[in-house]
């Protein structure tokens, strides 16, 4: 919506700017105005001010100064308006953005925190990962902007085999309420990439409960099976990464947090430490 306000904003500028200058040549030339009172009479004129100090003589400045008034009027409200719209639907997608950062941050506080450690685990390639994602208090917004062009070239991996599927089954099974609401939650559905998280972490909670034995199962699954944990794992971390890129502009005190209790640094500690 905001962008739509923004292309509209262009346009009806465009058109005012257009009639203005059309109007402030147009009296100069017709009507012999300085350029002072051309520029002063144009803006009354499109504004329907009206003053009567300074008005055209001839007929070629009077049929102007209609056009003006004709075509300026609508332009000079529809900037007005615009102009209005914008800063309102910034204020509105700044309080959604609050709203989704908060659902967010639900999110990882209740479940997402201890199924990025769990995937992390699993990663058999893990130290990279450590290292790209060591988070400090010293970060900044190029420091973020690094990881998560470092994270989209890195391939991710997960082995089945260190996994206790019975344990994640139950796990997800027992968060079935919190991911319902979530999904349902009309602030989340604005958010695609949170969706898709959403809508990914619960499909493999039905994978896995639609199998009534996670034992033995055949090569081909258990690579479905890991395909499906590789999507949550990729979708976490970047979900993970801008809301700690969030907290870190915003929140300190829970941005502190985040980083005392960090996944991927094997050497976090909650504990405050001098």
């Amino acid at each position: 919506m905001t962008e739509n306000n923004r292309i509209r904003l262009n346009i009806y500028l465009t058109v005012f700017i257009g009639l203005l200058s059309l109007g402030i040549a147009g009296f100069m030339l017709v009507e012999r105005f300085s350029l002072t009172d051309a520029i002063y009479f144009s803006i009354v004129t499109m504004a329907t001010v009206g003053y009567g100090d300074i008005h055209p003589q001839s007929d070629v400045g009077k049929l102007l100064a209609l056009i003006l008034i004709v075509g300026g009027v609508g332009t000079f409200l529809g900037v007005i308006a615009s102009i209005t719209d914008l800063f309102v639907n910034r204020r509105e997608e700044a309080f959604r953005r609050q709203k989704r950062n908060m659902v967010t941050g639900l999110f990882f506080s209740e479940m997402g925190s201890e199924l990025l450690k769990r995937f992390n685990r699993l990663d058999p390639e893990t130290k990279i990962l450590q290292d790209i994602l060591h988070i400090s208090q010293k970060w900044h917004d190029g420091d973020f902007e690094r990881a998560q062009r470092a994270i989209q070239q890195q391939p991710l991996v997960i082995d089945l085999s260190r996994c206790d599927l019975g344990t994640l089954r139950d796990g997800l099974e027992k968060k079935g309420d919190l991911l319902l609401r979530l999904i349902e939650n009309p602030v989340v559905q604005e958010d695609g990439n949170f969706t898709e998280l959403l809508r990914a972490v619960f499909h493999l909670r039905d994978e896995l409960l639609n199998r009534p034995d996670l034992v033995g199962l055949p090569a081909s699954d258990r690579k479905h099976l890991e395909n499906d944990m590789v999507r949550i794992y990729g979708l976490l971390i970047v979900e993970w990464l801008h809301y700690m890129r969030h907290l870190k502009k915003r929140y300190g005190y829970l941005f502190s947090l985040a980083v005392r209790t960090n996944p991927f640094d094997p050497t976090a500690d909650v504990v405050v430490r001098e």
